[in-house]
């Protein structure tokens, strides 16, 4: 699953819109839940090295929330990195280059739209 199926998945499944935040970052997108205007995801493009990978290029990546029990249990799988900017004890990023398959992306953005509308 690539930056551009996540973008169209996320608006059309929960009906929201993109954001763009920072004039210095363009290409970074928050996506927030439209009742409480909580963030469930961010979309960015990161130097690999500020990623622990090897490079210098960009890579795309999502920023999701996870449950602080499953977080070390998918970092130990290729393609999930500890969040980038982000706490890395309740959000995780995930490469967005093919490695992780696309239902594993698709499950962990309903995840994370889930913990940040409880009151739903």
């Amino acid at each position: 699953m690539n930056r551009q199926n996540v973008i169209e998945y996320i608006k059309a499944e929960f009906g929201v819109s993109e954001e763009h935040l920072w004039m210095s970052y363009p290409d970074y997108i928050v996506f927030r839940n439209g009742r409480n205007k909580k963030w469930f995801a961010v979309v960015m493009d990161v130097e690999k090295q500020k990623l622990g990978l090897d490079g210098t290029d960009r890579v795309d990546v999502i920023n999701l929330k996870c449950d602080p029990m499953f977080i070390g249990s998918l970092r130990l799988n290729n393609g999930y990195l500890p969040a980038y900017h982000m706490s890395k004890d309740k959000w995780i990023s995930v490469l967005l280059d093919g490695t992780v398959p696309e239902n594993e992306i698709k499950d962990l953005i309903h995840f994370s739209y889930e913990l940040i509308d409880k009151k739903r």
